[in-house]
């Protein structure tokens, strides 16, 4: 079917639709279509409109609460514990953001530590915000089920992972790194089983344990992590800042945020840094001299920039999968 143009208010209005009429509340629906759009608009297709689908799917099955609210506490000025109460993890975030900043403005430092929520989506979404803010942001999530084999496993321990990490510039867009502990997203497998394509080597093992590039075998077996046992450990150190602090679900222990009637529970950890507290006045000028050095004489790229770029070019209009557009509206009935 091609591609179909639509404007970001065409997206979000949408978006906020699906969702409400998939059981959302107003503020669930508001700040979940924000963020699914704008990963769409950076270009992150299997985590944005695609996965809107996940979320709609998610509330008509009971594994989100559309209308959980979140509780937050306070147990320092710099502590932010959160229970998303089975719902949506963006929403805590959102409401506790603006004292969240504050708070790594007045200590230097500042920690969020949110349990018992749906998939957080695009990780960037959390860090960005703090990038936005003049903060430094450093985010991870865990998730369920479980699909990594890590360290010399065979047996899925750890969900993909994510860690993201944003850091403010004087000029142009935050330097943003997001990017699974896994070789590669789970959405992408997904993605290459539905369009029947093979996947590269060293992605994926099949359900008897063996090394596969078929994508339908690679759903059924479980996923590799980047670089072998290093990969691993940084899964291992993502499961343990986001379930272990929080008291989350293991991803071991959380239900399927894809099946079933139940929310996977699962962990966030926000690490917010306020530069001033520790550089002193001037350190966004002080990243863009060393990125500039780093992109124009030794030719290194420097992440943020591509995602950012097409979030601008989204402005003029967003090219939107037709198939998924016209899904998306016909859950309108």
């Amino acid at each position: 079917m091609g591609t179909e143009t639509v404007t970001l208010d065409e997206a979000l209005a949408l978006g906020k639709a699906v969702l409400k009429t998939a059981g959302a509340g107003e503020a669930v629906a508001q700040v979940m279509s924000g963020a699914l759009v704008r990963a769409e608009a950076e270009g992150l297709k299997g985590v944005g409109l695609a996965h809107l689908e996940t979320y709609a799917d998610g509330l008509e099955a009971g594994r989100i609460d559309g209308n959980a609210e979140p509780t937050i506490e306070r147990p320092t000025p710099a502590i932010f514990r959160v229970d998303a109460g089975g719902g949506v993890g963006h929403l805590g975030y959102d409401r506790a953001f603006d004292d969240f900043v504050q708070a790594a403005r007045a200590s230097g430092v500042a920690i969020f530590s949110q349990a018992n929520s749906f998939t957080n989506g695009a990780l960037d979404w959390f860090v960005w915000r703090l990038a936005d803010a003049g903060l430094v942001g450093l985010a991870g999530t865990n998730g369920g089920p479980a699909l990594l084999a890590a360290s010399g496993a065979t047996r899925p321990v750890f969900c993909t992972n994510p860690m993201a990490f944003a850091v403010p510039r004087e000029s142009g867009s935050p330097l943003v790194i997001d990017q699974s502990s896994s070789a590669t997203a789970f959405v992408n497998l997904r993605l290459a089983a539905g369009r029947g394509e093979a996947i590269p080597e060293g992605w994926a093992l099949d359900a008897d344990g063996q090394p596969t590039t078929d994508a339908a075998r690679a759903l059924s077996g479980v996923l590799l992590p980047f670089g072998g046992a290093r990969g691993g450990n940084i899964a291992l150190m993502v499961e343990l800042l986001a379930a272990g602090l929080s008291g989350a679900n293991w991803s071991l222990d959380a239900p399927s945020f894809i099946d079933g009637e139940t929310t996977p529970g699962i962990g966030l950890f926000v690490l917010a840094i306020a530069p001033e507290r520790v550089f002193g006045d001037g350190f966004a000028a002080h990243i863009d001299v060393y990125l500039d050095r780093l992109k124009s004489d030794y030719r290194v790229y420097v992440p943020g920039e591509t995602r950012a770029n097409a979030a601008t070019d989204a402005q003029s209009g967003l090219q939107v999968d037709a198939a998924l557009w016209a899904r998306l509206q016909g859950r309108l009935g």
